[in-house]
């Protein structure tokens, strides 16, 4: 058996290989004692996989003494959401996200309903080879069913004081929706029809079978732009299969790209409650764009989730989030929520009187390129402690693998903490110069291996 990916972001693994139930068990268990043998929330994804790990993960659980609470298929946020409403000790959701279907993982919630700060996640994961201390038969643990996350959520959302439900119900909007056969298509359209839209949905089955790559990219979504056209529909959404990271599709039936899902909810949050946003360094500069033109700054963490909720929460941030398309909107919870992206750009559309395109057209234009190198685990980290070298007389920031600055561009190289690979972004003004950039980077790099 193959190592797992364990990092601060959970343990993941490919089904079989690198992840099984009968090491999930173990880390089940090992969550349990370390959240104090209290309540947990489970979820999961639509992976076919799912089942398996999930009576796995519950065995665990109850066999350390725990009261597991089980929410069937939802998505990420709302297991993160239910921790928090619940009072739990903590929470896990199964699922690897926007990885292909043979993957899939564990992901980690604390007892305020965010992922594991970093320091937690590290004391924890120290723990994960200690051996494990089993309930007897008078302190086994027991398992429930919760039924009501989704329409929790749902409300959660819809509570939201900023969002005039009336404003958006009178437009009603023409929207496709793509799951992914995730989480997403038992609950997307819940949402959308109580915004007043018009729902056209597609590959909202959540079978695990995922009708295209899981991933909100641009060239994965032609589906999409392809129905969103032949319908005339206002906008097109999708989701990866656990429904954190959300991609738009314009009226005009193209994708614009993940980079602005996060600066179409700071336009419409940031006029109605102003602070400092929140986004990573990988994000796009359309954030400092947007956020000096309403008088505050674009804070910036090291990539990972966790890494802007914590910021954002320590900051008092009223919206934040990450360039892959994450959405974090703090009236609703501290975790990405495509559905409450969805919700907010739905509310700027309504607001402006505005297509999507049109708002587009009103900002500045930047261009990221993005590539990957794909080589074995031992070489990553050499690779990595040589990419400073690549770059000479430009800005560096070290913080969280190398980010360097140059005029009206940036290259950012880091490992991933989901797949073994090294990844490059770079942002500029012209999409012909990110691209040269990227291939002299890449190049670069590869040299050094």
């Amino acid at each position: 058996m193959s190592d797992p990916m364990i990092s601060v972001s959970g343990i993941r693994g490919i089904f079989g290989d690198s992840i099984n139930p009968q090491s999930s068990l173990h880390y089940a268990a090992q969550f349990g004692i370390f959240s104090g043998r209290g309540k947990i929330v489970v979820g999961r994804d639509s992976r076919t996989t799912g089942k398996a790990m999930f009576h796995a993960v519950t065995a665990g659980l109850i066999g350390v003494g725990c009261e597991v609470v089980d929410l069937g298929i939802v998505p990420t946020p709302t297991v993160l959401l239910a921790v928090r409403d619940s009072q739990a000790a903590g929470g896990i959701s199964i699922t690897a996200s926007h990885n292909p279907p043979e993957w899939n993982a564990l992901k980690f919630v604390g007892c305020n309903g965010m992922f594991l700060f970093p320091e937690v996640a590290e004391e924890f994961l120290a723990s994960i080879k200690r051996e494990i201390r089993w309930s007897d038969w008078r302190s086994i643990g027991s398992i429930k069913e919760d039924d009501s996350a989704i329409t929790n959520h749902i409300n959660r959302i819809l509570s939201i004081p900023y969002l005039n439900l009336k404003q958006i119900r009178d437009k009603k909007f023409k929207v496709v929706i793509d799951s992914v056969n995730g989480a997403g298509g038992l609950i997307s359209p819940l949402l959308l029809k109580e915004l007043g839209c018009e729902v056209i949905e597609i590959n909202s089955e959540p079978t695990g079978e995922f009708n295209h790559p899981a991933e909100p990219l641009n060239q994965n979504l032609t589906q999409l732009e392809q129905i969103v056209s032949e319908n005339n529909a206002d906008i097109g959404f999708a989701a990866d299969p656990d429904v954190d990271r959300l991609a738009i599709v314009s009226n005009m039936g193209k994708c614009i790209g993940e980079e602005l899902t996060v600066a179409l909810a700071e336009l419409f949050v940031l006029p109605k409650k102003l602070g400092n946003i929140v986004v990573n360094l990988s994000s796009s500069m359309i954030s400092d764009y947007i956020a000096e033109n309403h008088g505050v700054k674009a804070v910036r963490t090291k990539v990972g989730e966790i890494n802007v909720s914590k910021k954002m929460l320590e900051i008092q941030s009223p919206i934040g989030g990450e360039g892959n398309g994450g959405v974090i909107c703090p009236e609703v919870q501290y975790t990405r929520d495509a559905l409450t992206g969805m919700a907010l750009i739905l509310g700027l559309l309504a607001e402006r009187n505005a297509s999507v395109c049109d708002i587009i057209d009103s900002l500045p234009k930047f261009y990221m390129h993005k590539d990957k190198i794909v080589t074995v685990s031992c070489k990553i980290d050499s690779i990595m402690e040589n990419a400073i070298y690549v770059f000479d007389g430009l800005d560096i920031d070290a913080s969280d693998g190398v980010k360097a600055k140059g005029e009206n561009f940036w290259v950012h190289i880091r490992k991933s903490g989901t797949e073994p690979i090294i990844r490059i972004y770079v942002e500029s003004d012209s999409p012909i110069k990110s691209k040269d950039i990227c291939k002299k980077t890449m190049g670069k790099l590869t040299a050094i291996i």
